[in-house]
């Protein structure tokens, strides 16, 4: 579970260009697994379906994870199930962006 936590670390470098807040605290990362060979598995989402942004947060958080000593590759998978709702943002981004 260490290296789930480090990988999670490192995906708050990855910045959503619209918001401006990073992946983690907007609850856009739906889980982090790491298999068996340091492959980190994540399920994430963006705040629409037709984000225009998808393609560069999905490399990026590929990125960021692959960062990560123990991570020999890392698979993103995008999910809209649950569909992301502002309320899964983190207290700090919400109130950072003036919604608390």
């Amino acid at each position: 579970m260490p290296l789930a936590a480090d990988v999670i670390e490192a995906l708050r470098v990855v910045i959503d260009p619209e918001l401006g807040e990073n992946v983690i605290d907007l609850g856009l990362i739906y889980d982090v697994a790491i298999a068996e060979g340091g492959i980190a598995q994540i399920e994430m989402t963006t705040t629409t379906k037709g984000c225009p942004a998808t393609g560069y947060l999905k490399e990026a958080v590929e990125n960021a994870a692959w960062s990560v000593a123990g991570v020999q590759f890392a698979e993103v998978r995008l999910t809209y199930e649950p569909a992301w709702l502002p309320e899964m943002m983190n207290d700090s981004a919400r109130q950072r962006l003036g919604l608390a």
